[in-house]
Order: C-alpha cells, then structure tokens, then sequence
C-alpha cells in the first residue's frame, strides 16, 4: 500500500482546506508514492519520535503537530526542529501533520474530549463562515437527473445531515451554434429554444474542482453554462471547539475530578468557581482562550481549554468558568482519533501508537 491511500483517508475525515491560514498540515517530508511499511501515530514528531518509527520498522509519522510551522532556511542541526528533520530525511520516513484540519471537524478533536467527558448534545461552538459556494446550471431537462447525480456523486448538494439537496425550475434556454461547433441539439446557424432545467445546489469550495469536472463530463452540452457565487453561510459541522451537556448537573469540584481522571491532569488552572452546578460544558483542545467569549455566549457554565495567558483569565468575567488542563493533557487522546480512523479503512494494516511521551512540560507538586 502506498503512503498517498493512508493520507487520502485521513483528508477525507479532515480537508487539507479546513486548516487555519497560519497551519502546516500535510506531507512535510517523504515521498506519497512510497509503499508504507507500518504508520506511528504520535501528537508530537520529535527525534525521539523518529527512533521510535525506525525501531518499529514504520516509514510514515502521522502527528498532530507540525514539526515545520515556519520557514526553515537552513538544516544544519542547531535546533530540535532540523535535528528531525534530518534525522526522517536519513532514514526515509514520511511525517504527515494533521493539525487544525482535525481539530476544526465535528468529528475531531474537540469531539473526542466531549465523549470523553460523555458529554450529550454536543455541537460545533464555533462554525466556520466562507467555505461554501453554490453553483448555478442550466441543461435539457431530459439530462437533468443525470447531472444532478453526477454533481451529488462530486460532494454537492450535502446540508448538515441531508445529501442530495438542490433546487430546480424549468425555463427556456436559447442558443445560436456558430461555424466549428458541435450542439448536442439543433443546427449550425440555426437558433434554437429548448425547454431546459435550472439547478441549483451548495458545495465545500475545496471541491470546486471535482465539481465542476463532474459537471462539464455529465452535462450533453459542448459549452456548459454554469456560474459559482461564493456564500457567507457557516458550516455547522465544521469549526473550533465543542459545546454540550453534561448527563446531569454536577458541582464545578466534582467536574474537576472527572477532568483529573480522564485527562490525567495534575493542576488544573481555572477561575473563580461560580455559585451554581456544571450542566452546559465548552471545550476546546489545544490553546482555545480565543473561544471564552463565545462559549459564554452561549451560556456553557465552563470552558476547557489549554495556554490560557493571566490577563485571558480576566475574560471569563465572573460569568464562566474558565479551565486551563495544559496543551498536551487536552490532545493527548487524538493519537487515539487517529488509530480509530485508520483501523477502521484498513484493520489488517501495520498502525501504531506511539508510546513515547513527548509533553515537554513538567509539574513540582
């Protein structure tokens, strides 16, 4: 199996086009065309990340950080950064990041950190703007059901939890085919009125491509009449953080020890506790203090994030409280994410987890 299957797999659960602009997720060294010998899934590829896929016999590192986030200049050794870089060059290892793509998927990793919690009606927090468009065609209406098909099989025409969605009205389309044309209907110099069927239809702009292949490959016309408006709608399944409920309300002292088991947390850094139970809980994996004021917008008793600074502890206003669990403690079950994802498309393949601890942050207790 070549390396390019795995990754193909992993960007359909989260599109390269859902990362923020200051990410690097992707292929950041090695080749997709290599055959994979085993993948290791880590949250952080490190030398000692590296070792481990070498030891294992693993040519593909799947993180959820990018070890390159900005330019490199120059690879001489002089920091951890180009010492792996080095290092997977050397030794023929892939290292594919999938960062903020994953975290921004209703099925990411905020996602997993509510089921953690088993937390109930749980919903995007914060749903992304700008990465929708609609697409306008007109063909005979004895084609219709062709392109329609055509166009849904492309990825368009899904809102939420429906598939298939699109409009149509019939109208008239007229035409006059010119010297070195071939119409599928009528006569050169002819002009020509034909009934014909207006669609309409959304789709993720990373998609445009496809789309528009499977538009012009279906559509009988030798010139496709088609136009794209882009739209400001959000995605409701595609954003940061993660809001939900609690099975039933708790004391903020109880959810903290719950936090402190199933995360593994041995400080917890929080706000003032409010007078009242836990029901509504926020969360955010990662550094998600961008996120307090919209959690308490929509009224979550708690946020849970991670590199929350002193002065973003002010935001919570005594009307939230605010939870910092540390970056690595909030993400560490995305190597499970993964493994999940993976195991499942290929359940006889070589997947490992990582078993190297990479949290570079230690506690005096």
């Amino acid at each position: 199996m070549q390396i390019c299957e795995l990754i193909k797999t992993l960007e359909q659960v989260a599109p390269p086009a859902y990362q923020e602009s200051y990410d690097n997720a992707g292929l950041i060294t090695g080749n997709a065309a290599w055959a994979c010998t085993g993948v290791l899934l880590a949250l952080d590829c490190v030398e000692a990340t590296i070792e481990e896929a070498i030891e294992k016999k693993c040519n593909l590192i799947v993180a959820h950080h990018p070890i390159l986030f900005k330019g490199t200049k120059q690879l001489t050794g002089s920091d951890y950064i180009q010492r792996t870089l080095i290092k997977a060059i050397k030794a023929d290892i892939a290292i594919y990041a999938i960062h903020t793509n994953l975290d921004n998927v209703a099925s990411g990793v905020s996602k997993k950190m509510a089921d953690l919690l088993q937390l109930k009606n749980t919903r995007i927090l914060a749903p992304k703007s700008g990465l929708l468009s609609s697409l306008v065609t007109f063909c005979p209406t004895s084609e219709a059901t062709k392109v329609r098909a055509a166009l849904f099989s492309a990825g368009a025409g899904s809102i939420g939890n429906y598939k298939e969605c699109a409009f149509s009205v019939n109208g008239t389309g007229t035409f006059l085919a010119q010297e070195g044309a071939n119409p599928a209907i009528g006569n050169i110099g002819h002009a020509e009125n034909v009934t014909e069927e207006r669609i309409e239809l959304i789709f993720p702009c990373h998609l445009q491509g496809k789309v528009i292949q499977a538009l012009i490959q279906a559509h009988p016309y030798e010139a496709v009449a088609y136009y794209i408006h882009p739209l400001a709608n959000p995605i409701f399944e595609v954003g940061s953080g993660m809001i939900g409920d609690l099975p039933t309300p708790i004391d903020y002292q109880a959810l903290f020890r719950i936090i402190q088991e199933v995360f593994k947390v041995k400080v917890i850094r929080h706000t003032r506790l409010l007078d009242k139970k836990v029901q509504k809980v926020a969360l955010c994996g990662g550094a998600g203090s961008f996120l307090t004021k919209t959690a308490i917008a929509q009224g979550a008793d708690v946020y849970i994030t991670a590199d929350v600074k002193y002065h973003e502890f002010f935001d919570a206003d005594n009307q939230i409280v605010l939870a910092d669990i540390g970056h690595f403690e909030s993400e560490q079950y995305t190597v499970e994410l993964l493994f999940d994802i993976l195991a499942q498309k290929f359940p006889t393949f070589a997947i490992l987890k990582s078993a190297y601890c990479s949290n570079p942050v230690l506690y005096y207790i």
